[in-house]
């Protein structure tokens, strides 16, 4: 048996749960109609509120420790700041994840429909480990982590999805807001997806002197990450059985990162997000593919973008649609309901991950 690493170590992601007699009733409850009680001690506190973006939310003193408030935050996945006396707190009572570049509280409110497919439940699951690898790019150890299905035999071979978070998050987000491994669990557990490893890397490396921050992490996924991966998994090593996917930012990391090298990609999903950059103009040179639609075509089994009918970028969604208007190419294309958020997201990989390897 191969020997595990000291830095290869498992991930958990458990939030706190307090001690009674100790921590008093803080946390949140749920309720059936989407609505959220929360309950904060802040005993020295004049004012309690959540924040979200300018939605505020005041809580109530209830007794000389105690501040509670049942809230409408919406459904799906709420990020929000905790203010007490107007200082943002981060409260290990409530869910937190690495969002807006910083660990955030969230909420998870459920939308019906999707508790089938992203709730822990009593099926055989799959493990997620970080590894620590390092970088010819940055000189530095990058960070990534590695979801291996249940049952996982390192003596079988494996296709890989490379899979990217958005701008401010990290590694982490796909599986804890994402529910990435949840989903592929049960997926697999229904016979609806291929066996599959997915490398979910931090896509915000810090810029280079001469480099900004997509060359980095374009160098570091083609030189550093791919290589390590198949050194240390046993993976298959053709474009056949290599996809990449990512949201927002890493839609657009996505859609460089493939479209660039398509010899060595053939599944891609760009979800909530870009094929052309959203923002300013800069050259793309990986858009020159799309003027060649039987190479495009022949390169890319399944090329499929998504986004969320509210989503604060759908008028560059709308753009990419112009710019792709009139080409015979293979594109799917999708929207669901809801915003730029994990709630549309984790739709996406739903949707995304039974067509990956079967084609």
């Amino acid at each position: 048996m191969k020997k595990q690493g000291p830095l290869d170590t498992a991930v958990s992601f458990d939030p706190y749960q307090g001690e009674p007699g100790r921590d008093g009733d803080q946390g949140y409850e749920i309720h059936e109609d989407g609505t959220v009680t929360i309950r904060i001690k802040a005993p020295f506190a004049k004012e309690v509120v959540l924040d979200m973006f300018g939605n505020i939310f005041p809580l109530k003193k209830v007794n000389e420790e105690m501040w509670e408030g049942r809230v409408d935050l919406g459904r799906g996945f709420k990020y929000f700041f905790l203010k007490i006396n107007g200082n943002e707190v981060l409260n290990p009572y409530l869910p937190i994840g690495y969002g807006c570049c910083r660990p955030m509280n969230f909420m998870d409110i459920p939308v019906p429909g999707e508790e089938d497919w992203d709730t822990l439940s009593d099926i055989p699951h799959g493990a997620v480990t970080r590894h620590y690898f390092p970088s010819s790019v940055t000189g530095k150890l990058e960070i990534c982590l590695v979801y291996t299905p249940a049952n996982y035999d390192p003596a079988k071979k494996y296709p890989v999805l490379y899979l990217q978070h958005g701008y401010g998050e990290n590694e982490t987000g796909w599986v804890y807001q994402g529910h990435a491994a949840r989903i592929a669990d049960k997926l697999l557990y229904d016979g609806e997806m291929e066996e599959m490893i997915i490398v979910m890397a931090n896509g915000m490396p810090q810029p280079l002197e001469n480099k900004g921050r997509f060359g980095v992490f374009t160098e570091i996924i083609l030189a550093d990450l791919i290589p390590y991966i198949e050194g240390k998994y046993n993976v298959y090593t053709d474009k056949w059985h290599r996809a990449m996917a990512g949201l927002s930012m890493g839609s657009y990391q996505t859609s460089i990162v493939t479209m660039s090298n398509p010899d060595l990609f053939s599944y891609v999903g760009v979800f909530s997000g870009f094929m052309s950059m959203a923002f300013g103009g800069h050259p793309e040179p990986h858009l020159n593919l799309l003027e060649d639609s039987e190479k495009f075509n022949s390169s890319f089994k399944v090329f499929y973008r998504a986004m969320g009918t509210e989503d604060t970028y759908f008028q560059n969604f709308e753009k990419d649609d112009k710019m792709l208007e009139g080409k015979p190419l293979n594109i799917i294309r999708k929207t669901f309901p809801g915003g730029h958020d994990w709630s549309v997201w984790r739709r996406c990989i739903h949707d995304f991950l039974p067509m990956a390897f079967k084609q």
